[in-house]
Parts: structure tokens; C-alpha cells; sequence
């Protein structure tokens, strides 16, 4: 299964396009201490939408572009869950994708576990 970094890539893609078209995408970038947060997802510091943006997209953009190894699991989708409100569309959007995230990360390590 080589091609699921190129299928994350894609859905990180969409899920960029997500938050700009739904209005969920910062223009300012939040000070530094609060990107630095040792809180799982910057809970304390950052709106979920923010940590996507500032954090979680970066980081994963960069593993993909330099082919360092992908995350063994992810429950990125269960937090977004609490975080998002179910009945706003665009949230159902960057649920799915985001449910797709979670999957292709399964997907990954149960063949690299072959």
C-alpha cells in the first residue's frame, strides 16, 4: 500500500480547503508560547480548527513531502468529534475527512505490520 502517503497527502489537501471555504482558517498566525502547548491538541491554547491549521497540517505536510515514517495510530477524528458541532455542514465535511485521516493511518500500519 505505497500510494496511502499520497492518499493522506490528498486529504490533507481537502481538509485545507475545508477550513478556508467554511471560514474556520486563521489569517493570523497565534503567538508562539500558544503553538507550544504541551496539552494534547493545544486544548488550553488553540481552538481545534487552529491546531489543524498551525500544527497538524504543517507537521504532516512535512512527513509526507520528506518521507519520514507515518504515525502508527491516530484518534484525531474522536477529539474532533467532542470538539466540532455535529449539525454545522462543515463540520460534517472536515469529520469525514478527518474519519479518513484516522483510517489511512490504520490502513498504513496494519501493512507495515506484514
Amino acid at each position: 500500500m505505497h500510494d496511502i502517503p499520497n492518499r493522506i497527502a490528498d486529504v490533507l489537501l481537502e481538509l485545507e480547503a475545508s477550513l478556508r471555504t467554511h471560514g474556520k482558517w486563521d489569517d493570523l498566525k497565534p503567538k508562539a508560547s500558544d503553538l507550544k502547548s504541551s496539552i494534547p491538541f493545544c486544548m488550553d491554547t488553540l481552538k481545534f480548527e487552529q491546531w489543524l491549521q498551525w500544527i497538524f497540517l504543517p507537521t504532516m505536510k512535512d512527513t509526507i513531502e520528506q518521507t519520514k515514517p507515518l504515525p502508527l495510530k491516530s484518534a484525531i477524528f474522536e477529539y474532533a468529534e467532542e470538539c466540532l458541532l455535529e449539525n454545522d455542514p462543515s463540520t460534517q465535511q472536515l469529520l469525514f475527512q478527518l474519519k479518513r485521516f484516522d483510517d489511512l493511518i490504520s490502513i498504513q500500519a496494519s501493512t507495515n505490520r506484514h
